[in-house]
């Protein structure tokens, strides 16, 4: 891994989210891209102040009070001596992270989040819910800082049996990268039940498929899926949920909406997630 992209607005989250990425950079020996995205305020056509001259005057006062913020927070946290470049772009946050991604060959996204709740929710969304559904890169949010280590992983399995290798290379990736334990759970929930002994062994079979190395297997009953996901993470004591994610679009969007998300925008640990290649969109 050689560059890790953080999207920052300096809130508490997204300092959170860059002191972790300086440490996962620090011993990878990659370098960290600190990026700004502000939309420009609506104005209407009737101001006195020309809109124009209005713009120039926003942009250069938010452009020098960005760089200040991103130089005392690489100085107070980069104790280590990481490469850390800043950038600024005007637009929609979502889509300017997504172009930044590509353009700059970002290999992992690590961002923070508030969360969503409710009708902010439903109606809104977060900026790190549509990257979690639109990065093409693994992408890691953080909501409180992190200190110490990763050691378990749980990772939510569906037994489904096509689209799984490139998320599993992925999820082993991310196993090495923190030398976890990776906790491979299914939610058995009244809508997709199936017996203990049939799960676990299809589970098993899972494991060996992949070849995967220092795991548990695990059932864990529930009536809820995203509920069952998040309780069985504090029972093994887990610091991150990997998710890989449909990348749903429109309407089968709205309509089934998104686990990952969920999970991204509610859970307490950290929350990886990965869009699934070659993936069909589901109706």
């Amino acid at each position: 891994m050689k560059k890790i992209l953080v999207p920052c607005d300096f809130s508490k989250p997204a300092v959170n989210a860059f002191r972790f990425a300086l440490e996962i950079a620090a011993r990878e020996k990659a370098s960290v891209h600190v990026l700004f995205v502000t939309e420009l305020p609506v104005m209407p056509a009737t101001v006195i102040i020309p809109v124009m001259g209005f713009e120039t005057a926003y942009v250069k006062d938010i452009t020098e009070k960005a760089e200040k913020e991103f130089k005392a927070l690489t100085e107070k946290y980069n104790v280590a001596g990481v490469k850390v470049l800043f950038a600024f772009e005007l637009g929609s946050i979502s889509q300017k992270i997504l172009n930044f991604i590509d353009t700059e060959k970002i290999e992992l996204v690590i961002m923070g989040s508030h969360g969503a709740s409710g009708l902010k929710e439903i109606l809104i969304g977060s900026n790190a819910e549509k990257i979690v559904r639109r990065s093409p890169v693994p992408v890691l949010v953080v909501k409180n800082y992190f200190a110490g280590k990763v050691t378990n992983i749980v990772f939510p399995n569906t037994l489904e049996t096509e689209h799984q290798e490139d998320l599993v290379m992925k999820v082993k990736a991310l196993q090495a990268l923190f030398n976890a334990t990776i906790h491979i759970v299914y939610i058995n929930t009244p809508l997709n039940f199936t017996s203990d002994r049939v799960t676990l062994a299809r589970l098993e079979a899972f494991a060996d498929r992949f070849m995967l190395k220092d795991y548990t297997i695990d059932v864990y009953n529930h009536s809820d899926e995203e509920e069952g996901i998040n309780l069985f993470a504090r029972k093994v004591n887990a610091e991150l949920i990997a998710l890989g994610t449909h990348s749903r679009k429109g309407i089968a969007h709205l309509v089934n909406g998104s686990l990952a998300e969920d999970i991204t925008n509610h859970a307490d640990s950290l929350v990886w997630t990965y869009t699934m290649k070659n993936e069909p969109v589901k109706s």
